[in-house]
């Protein structure tokens, strides 16, 4: 299903998003999780992408799995880093054949095993650039082209210090055709109000997603930190995490899950237009808030957060 009519049919959607299996026992172990989560009724998922071909074939052929074997609909990340036009462009054909409806467009960061490589190599810098490309490029089976999502940062840009800057390059994403925004994970809500009333100032009308991360053991805020520069992770959650003890990750997974439940509470009763789980391939934890804020599926947070 395109973007678009996800938003016409869905008053708040909510979305998982995965990374691809490195290898078939984990790319079955995810086949799992995905059937699992299926059952909560998502809006749609999305499989993230690997530079430097580390994990280029494997996002397209979970991608088409997923749009082929479930009744799900699929995102594909795609990045600028270490592409030309023609690469991109092969790309976009490929999902196009299988179905595939809607992008991610993000700049995108280097490979970890290429250090020093140089972006001049690369298409296009900005992720408004690859935006304008994908809009440009036309080839899905749907006339108004891929549906196209680009990332937000509610905690601020660790490449743009400048939050006035930053917020112009998000514009800039939504005037090149972006069709809504999923932002970064985030652990205060203050900080998403903000970024969306800043949003809104900045004339950016597209949908926003409040993207959502819950720690489910202390290896996740070290995942964090990696994922996510910048993150802030509030001393209250980290004081909680500490009281757990050392070794006990069933703690520290109650701890993150309750935490997590209670943004998503708060972000319904605010009227977020999109909850959006990063789910780090497994489904205890989303499963768990869904049952905490007293929903069987996704069709019923709607009715909460429509109060």
């Amino acid at each position: 299903m395109h973007v678009h009519d996800i938003f016409a049919a869905h008053p708040t959607t909510f979305s998982f998003e995965f990374f691809p299996p490195k290898t078939d026992k984990a790319s079955d172990d995810l086949f799992e999780t995905i059937a699992d989560l299926q059952g909560l009724k998502p809006s749609f998922v999305s499989v993230t992408y690997g530079a430097g071909g580390s994990t280029r074939e494997r996002t397209h052929d979970l991608i088409v799995r997923i749009q082929r074997e479930t009744d799900l609909t699929a995102v594909s990340h795609l990045t600028c880093v270490c592409h030309s036009r023609e690469e991109l462009a092969a790309i976009l054909d490929r999902y196009a054949a299988s179905g595939i409806e809607n992008i991610l467009a993000l700049g995108g960061d280097p490979p970890r095993n290429l250090a020093n490589y140089d972006r001049a190599n690369d298409a296009f810098r900005f992720a408004s650039q690859l935006v304008e490309f994908v809009r440009g490029h036309g080839g899905s089976r749907d006339p108004r082209g891929f549906g196209i999502g680009v990332a937000g940062f509610p905690e601020g840009h660790p490449g743009t210090p400048n939050r006035l800057h930053e917020m112009d390059n998000l514009k800039k994403k939504v005037d090149a055709g972006a069709d809504y925004i999923c932002t970064q994970l985030f652990f205060r809500n203050d900080d998403f109000y903000d970024f969306r009333d800043r949003c809104d100032l900045a004339g950016i009308k597209v949908p926003i997603l409040a993207g959502i991360m819950p720690v489910t053991s202390r290896e996740t805020l070290t995942r964090i930190a990696e994922l996510a520069l910048g993150a802030r992770i509030p001393a209250k959650l980290l004081r909680a995490v500490a009281r757990c003890g050392d070794g006990d990750n069933a703690a520290v997974a109650k701890v993150g899950t309750h935490w997590a439940t209670e943004q998503c509470r708060d972000l319904l009763d605010n009227h977020v237009r999109g909850l959006h789980f990063y789910t780090l391939n497994r489904s205890d934890a989303t499963r768990h808030i869904y049952e905490n804020l007293g929903a069987k599926d996704s069709r019923s947070l709607v009715s909460q957060g429509q109060r």
